[in-house]
């Protein structure tokens, strides 16, 4: 669910809200105060008014995890100064007995707990990809007076047994800002919204973003689409990127037909400055009715555009599955013990399949780039662990060894969508795909009706073709690599080569500089002086570079020149500031990019065209 994005790799005691009535706690509500307004040493006060509480002892809980992150991420670890209260004002005895949880004695007269939270955004190291890290879109930022993204997970608990108590949350923020999300704020004041929800499942699934007002809204197919942004120094707008999202979802809407019953939705984008204490982990991540995504400001706007149009269709096509096709390990998540499902390959894979697939299917993009992209898929899926049971790394993927195979799912994952939907269209003579073995399986369950894991098969199996459950049973459970080359020449694609452009300073995983770590200086590597872009400016290995196009770089922001370079076309005009040894040059030329040999397919057997076409075009 989380669909990272690959081209860029990853005043203590304080109350000033009301403290709640003199009365007994309403028996059957969790209400709950988040103050954006009295920001101290960023960090976000919270206040709890608990349910009618019936044991001496309670646990209130911060999720460890949640749906969609297939990570550990402890986001209790984020809160600090917990305290629990009585009717009184006096302290109750209070527990931590884990990141994520604290015990509170004499529970049944606790009238409030309170407690600060810092934000993940000024914690992540770097990357946001690879480490411990909070992945981006699912952490939490506190920027006062400019920016708080609530990913409300990070900032609201849940007591013991009381996940399905209905959930009133009060937000006080400043006057400037505004909140962007898919729920319905139920106070007219400007300074404080109310938003209600019927569990905390609910509350979980909704994102809010405040910030200064950007925003536009449109209606697609009786979807209302609102597309929210915060850029921090204002390059970019809500507007500056609708007409683009409009086409690309109005799009999906089409592609999807019957599917979607989703009324309104929500795309929350943050650009971030890429600076030390800012978010590093770029991509998405999806919720029922809404996605947080994360990009660097930097990005041109045609990348901008090109990266949304990518992570925000993945986000987009969770409405089907796991959103409402899903297992009973999904429909009944444990925030703090979770078990996961072995369907990766369906939530994140089929996912990850039709976010391509409808773009050549609705004519965004043509063959040869759909072909390039399912080349990239298999090159990338051959790095990682291509005999291990994917229903095994899914059920583990918590775990290592599995955890670090989770990457597979956005590409062996969308493989295994294409092969099936392949083997669908070649039995049903190109009339059925496995869109409409979707389609069947959301007829069949739903999202109040979750499936088995162990009988998923079976049941894919009765509604198509006994070859899908062979195929299921061989290369998704079992050990067996997938012989691409054999399902793609069902459809008459057969392997090709190209020529593709490369990033200067960075091929696949490996560097083509190197970084000085007491200096931070920045310099050619000598086994990569060869490369057309150093030798077409004549830089040798050990080269310095100071500046390239009057912008200083070095290892604080090395990430900022890696996104700006893969703005750079063919023959741009280039001005670098280099050092050899302890000479300056100011150097200027053009962009040469460097070109290697690549992978693709190509369409070669005419007598399939008639699958093909209906593979594509459906």
């Amino acid at each position: 669910m989380k669909k990272i994005l690959y081209s860029l790799a990853l005043a203590v005691t304080f109350w000033s809200c009301k403290t709640g009535s003199t009365g007994t706690a309403k028996s059957n509500t969790v209400e709950v105060n988040i103050n954006l307004t009295d920001v101290k040493d960023d960090k976000v006060l919270v206040t709890v008014t608990p349910p009618a509480i019936k044991t001496d002892e309670i646990v209130y809980s911060i999720p460890k995890t949640v749906p969609g992150t297939y990570s550990t991420d402890n986001y209790g670890k984020y809160s600090e100064d917990f305290k629990a209260f009585d009717a009184k004002g006096n302290p109750l005895t209070v527990k931590r007995i884990d990141d994520n949880s604290w015990s509170i004695s004499n529970a049944k007269t606790l009238k409030k707990i309170t407690y600060l939270v810092n934000d993940t955004f000024d914690t992540e190291k770097g990357t946001g990809f690879g480490n411990d890290d909070v992945f981006s879109p699912a952490g939490t930022n506190i920027d006062a007076g400019k920016n708080f993204m609530l990913n409300t997970h990070g900032f609201v608990g849940y007591f013991q047994d009381k996940l399905d108590v209905p959930y009133k949350v009060t937000v006080t923020h400043p006057e400037t800002l505004w909140g962007a999300t898919s729920m319905t704020d139920q106070d007219a004041s400007n300074t404080s919204d109310i938003f209600t929800t019927s569990r905390y499942a609910i509350l979980v699934e909704n994102p809010i973003m405040y910030s200064k007002p950007d925003y536009t809204t449109f209606n697609v197919n009786g979807m209302d689409i609102l597309i929210a942004v915060y850029s921090p120094t204002g390059k970019y707008t809500a507007e500056s990127i609708t007409p683009e999202m409009k086409t690309m979802m109005t799009a999906q809407k089409n592609f999807l037909g019957k599917v979607n019953s989703t009324k309104k939705y929500t795309v929350l984008l943050y650009l971030s400055s890429a600076a030390k204490d800012d978010a590093h982990g770029f991509g998405a991540l999806e919720h029922p009715t809404a996605t947080t995504v994360v990009l660097p400001e930097s990005m041109s706007k045609e990348k901008l555009v090109e990266a949304m149009k990518d992570v925000v269709s993945h986000e987009f096509f969770h409405i089907v599955t796991p959103l409402t096709i899903h297992s009973k390990e999904i429909q009944f998540f444990d925030y703090n013990a979770p078990k996961m499902s072995e369907h990766l390959w369906m939530y994140e894979g089929v996912t990850e399949y039709f976010a391509n697939l409808f773009q050549i299917n609705q004519g965004l993009i043509d063959e040869a780039e759909f072909y390039t992209r399912i080349a990239d898929k298999i090159d990338q899926a051959k790095s990682l662990d291509d005999t291990m049971s994917f229903t095994l790394m899914s059920k583990n993927v918590l775990e290592q060894p599995y955890k670090d195979q989770y990457l597979n799912v956005y590409q062996k994952g969308a493989l295994i969508g294409m092969c099936i939907d392949i083997i669908i269209r070649e039995k049903s003579n190109g009339e059925r795909g496995i869109l409409d073995l979707m389609h069947k399986l959301s007829d069949e369950y739903g999202v109040e009706k979750p499936f088995n894991d162990d009988e998923l098969f079976a049941k894919i199996t009765s509604l198509t073709y006994p070859e899908v459950g062979e195929f299921l049973n061989k290369y998704v459970a079992g050990t067996t690599p997938i012989p691409y080359d054999f399902y793609l020449a069902k459809v008459g694609v057969t392997k090709a080569t190209e020529k593709k452009p490369g990033n200067p300073f960075i091929k696949g995983q490996t560097p083509n500089i190197t970084i000085d770590k007491a200096t931070k200086e920045i310099a050619v590597r000598p086994e990569s002086e060869s490369i057309e872009f150093f030798k077409s400016l004549n830089l040798k290995g050990g080269d310095k570079i100071l500046t390239v196009n009057n912008k200083s770089y070095n290892l604080d922001n090395i990430y900022d020149l890696i996104t700006e370079s893969e703005n750079w076309k063919e023959n741009d005009p280039i001005t670098l500031k280099t050092k050899r040894g302890t000479k300056e040059e100011t150097i200027k030329g053009t962009v040469k990019l460097p070109y290697e040999e690549a992978e693709t397919f190509k369409a070669t057997d005419a007598s399939k065209e008639k699958l093909k076409n209906a593979w594509l075009k459906g």
